[in-house]
């Protein structure tokens, strides 16, 4: 079985989806690895590290040849996989309900055109055995910690209350809007850095999470739509009541933040609209917004993906692939999540792994020639 590990082409992006600790592992199992040259660089893996592993390191095409599975970040441009052996696995993020240059159904097309077997690894169901496999996961957590540093680089004031001798410095006051796994990351961050942080979501179930992180929950009480769960944990939509509800409560909390960093997204939809134009206007100039969802179409009306816009003295802190900005963490945990997934299918008698209904059928886009994911044919 030999695994291929692409370097990444999409521009920007810096990680890597093995690293020599996975490729050791890898190994181990029986696999052959082979890497791009230069694949892990940007995320400070060197070609000998990988070498030292035990890897092969070469050019593309010496890398694809024969290849069972192919290991990359972000879905590589089908053109450029050539090469690899007939049905070979392709295990990244593949964003089939994207646009653009990398991603889109487009390219899950020419997947299953050039007989690749497209395993899309952000289709993960959010199960208990699956958490170990969950890129999403492991990306937003890293997400969550960057986005209060980029508000903090982008806020000119410090987060913590200070004394001095020439007077007290207040600290800031930090606003989370969407609770997943970013926010939580987002909350435990900013009251390290000694802010003052509350928080908010439409699931109810995150006012105990809010709270064990000691920071304080908005919500909206005894309005219908509360609840907001959707489908696999992820934040569902609101009543059109409970938006209303929602949208006066936290015009009046904003006005009163320095900083809000937005997180919410729901899977294969555009991202929900959380802040509007006015309500950045009413925010006090040095205000800083942080959009992890911007990629998505944004939470915050008027952010600008890969920008940082400034609206009457406000920030709107636009990054693309924020985890990504965290290079040799983001790669690390990354390669992990690729690793628990096929090692915990590798089939020691084939030395290869065989994949199970729940998590294969949840995963799989392309086969035989075909798209074949309930997702995309619905």
């Amino acid at each position: 079985m030999k695994i291929a590990v692409l370097k990444e082409q999409a521009a920007g992006e810096n990680r890597v989806a093995a690293t020599p600790e996975t490729v050791k592992k890898f190994i181990a199992l029986g696999a052959e690895m082979a890497v791009e040259a230069g694949a892990g660089v940007a995320a400070s893996f060197a070609d000998a590290d990988y070498a030292a592993a035990g890897a092969t390191v070469g050019p593309r095409a010496d890398t694809l040849n024969g290849a069972e599975i192919i290991l990359a970040v972000v879905g590589p441009d089908p053109a450029t996989i050539g090469g690899a052996a007939p049905g070979a696995w392709l295990a990244a993020s593949l964003n089939p309900f994207g646009a653009g240059e990398n991603g889109g159904r487009a390219r899950v097309d020419a997947y299953a055109t050039a007989g690749i077997e497209a395993l899309a690894m952000e289709f993960m169901p959010r199960i208990t055995r699956a958490q170990s496999m969950d890129i999403l996961s492991s990306q937003s957590n890293l997400a969550g910690y960057k986005s209060v540093l980029d508000a903090a680089a982008e806020y000119g004031r410090a987060f913590p209350m200070m004394m001095t001798a020439a007077g007290t410095v207040s600290a800031a006051r930090v606003f989370v809007m969407g609770v997943g796994v970013a926010g939580l990351q987002a909350i435990a961050t900013a009251r390290r850095l000694g802010a003052q942080v509350s928080a908010t979501d439409v699931r109810s179930a995150t006012r105990e999470q809010i709270l064990s992180l000691g920071a304080k929950p908005i919500f909206v009480e005894n309005v219908a739509g509360i609840e907001g769960e959707g489908a696999g944990g992820y934040a569902g939509e609101m009543s059109p009541e409970y938006q209303a509800a929602q949208a006066e409560l936290v015009s009046g909390h904003i006005a009163r933040q320095d900083i809000v960093i937005t997180t919410a997204l729901i899977p294969g939809r555009p991202a929900p609209r959380l802040i509007s134009a006015e309500q950045v206007a009413s925010m006090r100039p040095g205000s800083v917004i942080v959009d992890l969802a911007v990629e998505a179409g944004g939470n915050v009306e008027g952010s600008v993906a890969g920008e940082v816009v400034s609206v009457n003295g406000v920030k709107i802190v636009g990054h693309r692939n924020v985890a990504g900005r965290l290079a040799a963490d983001a790669s690390a945990l990354f390669s992990r999540n690729l690793f628990n997934f096929l090692s915990a299918f590798w089939d020691k008698e084939t030395g290869k792994p065989v994949l199970d209904e729940e998590i294969g059928d949840a995963i799989r886009l392309t086969k035989g020639g075909a798209v074949v994911n309930a997702r995309l044919l619905s």
